[in-house]
């Protein structure tokens, strides 16, 4: 029982990892799951798969949009008051940006990926940090991008704000240690999940080729031989903010079934 008795956070609660997340959260005994996103349908469909689970997890849905600072402190201060502390956050809400290349690409799509990837992200982290503090530690996962080490064409600007974040997620790391608060990113490749449906069905329209033929193209630089699932790569960040990963922070995990493999 990866989250036994933790509250944990979970932002970009929508269909893919951050419900992957919340549900895993609840399945690994957390006891109480807090459901962030800017879309209420979304923050329902979400409670509606805990609940189904019958395990008893409290639930919290609080509509946030994290690239508004005072939304982010209302979110933490909410939490803190109803279940007495904060223990993992997982920051899994994103926003892709324009689709692309840099010379042509609108610095208003970057910087709307800026504002939701850097600063929500880092607000929402702010917001939940002073109480972290105050319980004595916690944990903090960021979900990055193989972008940010394997450039795909018209990803620049996504690419460039997770990257951002990975850099102030070591400085946090240096920062937060002495309080026992750690910080780590998951670097997620390739994920089966309602996504990447979408772009392969939107693509085998715009090409002529079938969706198997797409699939084998990205398969065929992935060692393990298929697109890793979004539930499988939840895991993967489920151990960062587990108590397993009590003497990891500052690191950096690559989820992607070998594409990307660093020195």
């Amino acid at each position: 029982m990866l989250m036994k008795d933790k509250v944990v956070i979970v932002s970009g609660i929508g269909p893919g990892l951050g419900q992957e997340l919340s549900t895993l959260a609840a399945k690994e005994g957390a006891s109480a799951v807090v459901l962030a996103a800017r879309t209420q349908a979304k923050l329902d469909v979400a409670e509606q798969e805990i609940l189904n689970l019958g395990l008893g997890t409290a639930v919290l849905k609080v509509p946030t949009d994290i690239s508004d600072p005072a939304q982010c402190l209302a979110l933490a201060d909410r939490v803190a008051k109803e279940f007495g502390r904060i223990d993992v956050l997982f920051n899994s809400a994103y926003d892709p940006g324009s689709f692309e290349p840099i010379e042509e690409a609108s610095m208003d799509g970057w910087r709307r990926a800026m504002d939701v990837n850097f600063f929500g992200t880092m607000h929402l982290t702010q917001a939940c940090v002073p109480h972290m503090k105050e319980s004595g530690g916690g944990a903090i996962v960021m979900i990055a991008t193989m972008v940010e080490h394997k450039p795909l064409a018209t990803q620049a600007g996504y690419g460039s704000s997770k990257a951002a974040l990975r850099c102030a997620t070591k400085h946090l790391a240096l920062e937060l240690g002495k309080y026992n608060i750690r910080v780590n990113s998951c670097h997620m490749g390739w994920m089966w999940g309602p996504s990447v449906e979408g772009y392969f069905s939107w693509q085998a329209k715009a090409t002529g080729k079938s969706q198997d033929e797409l699939i084998k193209d990205v398969t065929r630089s992935i060692p393990l031989g298929i697109i890793p699932d979004d539930g499988e790569c939840a895991k993967a960040a489920m151990f960062f903010g587990s108590d397993y990963a009590s003497v990891v922070t500052g690191a950096a995990l690559d989820v992607n079934g070998g594409e990307y493999m660093p020195v």
